[in-house]
């Protein structure tokens, strides 16, 4: 079986890089990924799967970051006319661009889900003849989105795998279920998802990324670790405005209240359990030198290595941002903007894996495990999936890369694609196996 699915999937490596360089070359940032989840949806309603999109598998309630309607009509337009089925797009009103595929194999057994991420990072790509997407005519032509991530790799591996698994179905045994998560960058989608309970039902979970701690092709963990658990915030501060010469009593000075705030967010006391982090990134107000500010927003974020201390960080943030808006007599409004779980994986399911990919023979170091040293809410989906009794793993499968992530001259070695795509498949047959 295994010697069949290595053959299968080889003979896919020209149409997985044909499919991850198109959707580089169209890139969309978070929730506005209506082209490339009308491509996962049609291409999986195509392999005989099951498949729910928008509000099905998005809750539109815990949605974070949104843009606004007009941006988001904007982009459903663009997408159409770069070739996405309106009928999928009409589906994904509001940003709802999650997808999810099942498939039911005839014999009994788990259910094994596989989560991928479609989001593009809001970076303008390089136009440089060093730059091979520039230079072989697959850099993105939607200005100020890039995959600069490796996502649409992500997204062109979890289509390959699907097709896999779906002309295997009758040699398989229990469900699968495909997810394509938006809005990871800012980890902004996973929760919404989450919130719908579509994998509350799942035994085992896997989710992957190309490169990040892992820089060689041939390199690979099944064990992820150092997720920071994350809260992302906007912190607007409404006063009112007055003439800052004539009479600046009658003013209520956003500035200062969110400046305040600022210097005193990161006075915080650190946590004595682990690392703790906050940072203000932006700070916006005011219109003029002779005017009292009646407007100012603070764009912040907390982490912490596990999530009682992130909360802690978050809930003492909180107390400060309200303070600043009582010592100054403005208003505060704080919205979410993004957050993540810390998590751990499941030590049986990777030792699992691990033995599935030395057996691959793909590898010349599998490490025993691999520091992300970031948030990914991907994190949302495996905490779940263990407080409900199932087991997740995060896999890391290493490649060489021209720039680092989230650069505007990002890209990565295409055979790290293949090499992904099988190892998935693999470990896909090891758990859906029917023995």
């Amino acid at each position: 079986m295994n010697t069949d699915i290595l053959d299968v999937v080889k003979a896919k490596k020209g149409q997985l890089i044909k499919c991850r360089r198109d959707l580089h070359k169209h890139a969309e940032a978070a929730w506005t990924e209506f082209r490339t989840a009308s491509i996962v949806a049609e291409t999986l309603t195509r392999l005989g799967y099951q498949v729910s999109v928008g509000e099905e598998v998005i809750d539109a309630e815990v949605m974070m970051g949104v843009p606004s309607q007009q941006e988001l009509i904007s982009h459903q337009e663009r997408a159409i006319a770069q070739g996405a089925d309106p009928k999928w797009v009409g589906k994904m009103q509001g940003g709802k661009t999650g997808v999810m595929g099942v498939l039911h194999f005839a014999q009994p057994g788990p259910v094994v889900a596989f989560r991928f991420d479609m989001d593009a990072n809001d970076v303008l790509e390089a136009t440089l003849e060093e730059h091979r997407p520039y230079r072989e005519g697959f850099a993105s032509v939607n200005s100020g989105a890039m995959h600069a991530c490796g996502h649409d790799g992500h997204t062109a591996i979890g289509l390959t795998l699907a097709e896999v698994l779906a002309e295997a179905k009758n040699e398989l045994a229990g469900t699968v279920k495909f997810i394509f998560q938006p809005a990871e960058e800012g980890v902004r989608g996973a929760k919404a998802m989450v919130s719908r309970g579509i994998v509350d039902d799942v035994d085992y979970f896997v989710g992957l990324h190309l490169g990040i701690g892992l820089k060689k092709i041939g390199t690979m963990t099944c064990n992820t670790v150092g997720f920071l658990a994350t809260t992302k915030l906007d912190a607007v501060y409404t006063g009112v405005p007055a003439h800052a010469g004539a009479a600046p009593e009658t003013g209520q000075n956003a500035l200062l209240a969110a400046a305040t705030a600022a210097i005193n967010l990161h006075a915080i006391s650190r946590h004595s359990q682990g690392a703790s982090r906050i940072n203000v990134g932006v700070l916006q107000a005011g219109t003029g030198r002779n005017v009292i500010p009646d407007k100012a927003i603070l764009k912040l974020e907390t982490r912490g290595t596990t999530s009682e201390i992130n909360e802690y960080m978050y809930k003492r943030a909180l107390t400060i941002l309200e303070a600043a808006a009582v010592m100054y007599d403005v208003k505060l409004t704080v919205a979410p903007m993004g957050g993540a779980a810390n998590c751990t994986n499941t030590p049986e399911l990777v030792a699992r894996l691990e033995q599935v990919a030395l057996k691959s023979n793909l590898f010349k170091s599998i490490l025993p495990d691999g520091n992300i040293g970031g948030s990914e809410d991907c994190t949302y989906f495996m905490e779940r999936v263990q407080q409900k009794g199932g087991q997740v793993a995060y896999l890391m499968v290493g490649t060489e890369l021209a720039a680092g992530h989230h650069d505007s001259r990002f890209d990565f070695d295409e055979e790290s694609l293949v090499t992904a795509a099988l190892l998935l498949s693999q470990a896909a047959v090891e758990l859906l196996s029917k023995n």
